[in-house]
């Protein structure tokens, strides 16, 4: 599941939210100016400044309104789901 650290009237994170909604893709919402422990993970761990902050893992996650990063999961989680194929007899 992503997890999309926010703050309050931040443009770029409704954007992102958008974005997810219409996609299926599952993600849960932490916001930054209530959790300071998130506020250290993500400045200091992995060095944004800038919210949103998308984490897909430890090794994929961006800053910012990324379209390009969502469509690019969106395709993922399309292929890795088993196709179902009909016969006609």
């Amino acid at each position: 599941m992503m997890t999309v650290y926010s703050k309050p009237n931040c443009v770029q994170c409704t954007a992102t939210y958008r974005a997810l909604d219409g996609t299926g893709i599952e993600y849960q919402v932490i916001d930054l100016t209530s959790s300071a422990a998130a506020l250290e993970y993500v400045m200091e761990e992995l060095g944004y400044s800038q919210a949103p902050v998308v984490v897909v893992d430890e090794h994929d996650h961006w800053s910012g309104f990324r379209p390009d990063k969502i469509a690019q999961h969106v395709s993922a989680q399309v292929w890795s789901v088993p196709q179902i194929t009909r016969s006609v007899a």
